[in-house]
């Protein structure tokens, strides 16, 4: 007699859910703190679960940037009094998220653990310049590329929901998105501000995701 069984013991799980939470941007306009989300960001976010330790994970969020020098602890930020905002920033993210301790989706019950995710970022953003302290528009956009730096801790609510907060900071390539270094080599004459600084910006937020896909099983004979 021949015994027919299945040892999967390598099945995925896949996360798929939302992201709600808020931005803001740290360059040469506006406050200094590192984590003061003053616009509302959200997107969506799918999750590959490769081992209890680990996954690959890809992001999009929409949100507005807003820098006020009014904000700023630099009292010459605050005399100059300058006021920076895009409503149109969009963000792709790609990369792999690892976990303190192991969160094995295939065993039910609650599990919470903090966790780490990087990668690359690209952002689609409108290019700015300041004339005699006014935002003005360029009439074009660009691509800032960067690096995610995430820290997070999510936990299993129930068998298939997964809740997570988590503050995520990005470093650009580029010092173009608060409107301190024009795009166009004829406006060159209104850079203002550390030009050896990149531009960065900051989500900070929580993500909801649902979990599907098989799990294991296993069969001894």
């Amino acid at each position: 007699m021949t015994v027919l069984c299945c040892q999967l013991s390598f099945a995925q799980i896949y996360e798929v859910g939302v992201f709600f939470g808020g931005s803001n941007i740290i360059g040469d306009v506006g406050s200094t703190k590192y984590i003061a989300p003053n616009q509302p960001a959200f997107g969506g976010i799918l999750k590959w679960n490769r081992s209890p330790r680990h996954s690959w994970r890809i992001s999009a969020i929409y949100s507005s940037l807003e820098a006020l020098d009014s904000k700023s602890d630099d009292p010459r930020r605050v005399e100059r009094d300058y006021t920076y905002t895009n409503n149109s920033f969009f963000e792709f993210s790609a990369g792999m998220e690892f976990t303190f301790i192991d969160f094995n989706l295939h065993q039910s019950g609650f599990i919470a653990t903090p966790y780490l995710y990087s990668g690359i970022s690209v952002a689609h953003h409108d290019n700015y310049y300041f004339r005699n302290g006014i935002q003005t528009s360029e009439n074009a956009s660009s691509w800032a590329y960067g690096i995610p730096m995430v820290l997070g801790l999510k936990a299993s609510i129930s068998d298939h929901l997964i809740l997570a907060g988590e503050i995520g900071a990005r470093f650009t390539f580029t010092d173009e998105i608060d409107g301190s270094y024009p795009d166009s080599p004829e406006l060159e004459v209104y850079k203002f501000g550390n030009i050896n600084n990149n531009d960065w910006y900051v989500f900070t937020g929580i993500t909801l995701t649902y979990t599907f896909g098989r799990r294991p099983c296993y069969c001894n004979f």
